[in-house]
């Protein structure tokens, strides 16, 4: 069984907790989430804590066991502290902008590449190469970020592309050798 799993998710006092037959419904400051639960999985909610109980004993549902923990946690956390992601893009002429909901980018290609922002995801842009993106849903957040970050990989030789906040680049030493004619 999973340990996560086991543990109970403590609700804020600013979020509102909502079980309706198997779909999890959670407000906050930031807005409403709603998550569909296999029957196999039970959610009790006493006082200020929800506790996920695991009706069938399977492989495959102990494997959900932990993962719902963690998702209904990360929904709890979305919708009262809003999830950030940093991406910084290096480069020569390397810039971003946001024109009629579509973030508009210039990643060295012969052409500009648009991308329709997904619904609950803002974006800030600082200085044409830094984009913020904030959302309450981590599972959508991360994906966008990684379909923007999937055009220009950092590069591991120049270490131009477009990085995550801390993400560090392995630098590689070129060719080494002596010098032929």
């Amino acid at each position: 069984m999973s340990r996560v799993g086991k543990k109970p998710i403590i609700i804020p006092v600013n979020v509102i907790v909502k079980l309706y037959k198997n779909f999890i419904i959670i407000k906050g400051k930031y807005g409403i989430l709603v998550k569909k639960i296999p029957f196999e999985l039970k959610i009790i909610q006493k006082n200020n804590s929800l506790t996920i109980i695991l009706l069938k004993n399977t492989k495959y549902f102990k494997s959900l066991y932990g993962l719902y923990r963690m998702l209904i946690y990360n929904m709890i956390k979305g919708v009262s502290t809003l999830f950030y992601k940093t991406l910084y893009l290096t480069g020569v002429g390397y810039k971003a902008l946001i024109k009629d909901k579509k973030l508009i980018l210039s990643l060295g290609y012969s052409h500009t590449l648009n991308y329709t922002i997904p619904n609950g995801i803002f974006i800030e842009i600082i200085k044409n190469n830094t984009i913020i993106l904030k959302s309450i849903n981590n599972e959508k957040l991360g994906t966008f970020a990684s379909k923007i970050k999937a055009n220009r990989y950092p590069d591991p030789y120049k270490g131009i592309g477009i990085l995550f906040k801390n993400e560090k680049i392995n630098y590689k030493s070129g060719k080494i050798g002596k010098n032929t004619k």
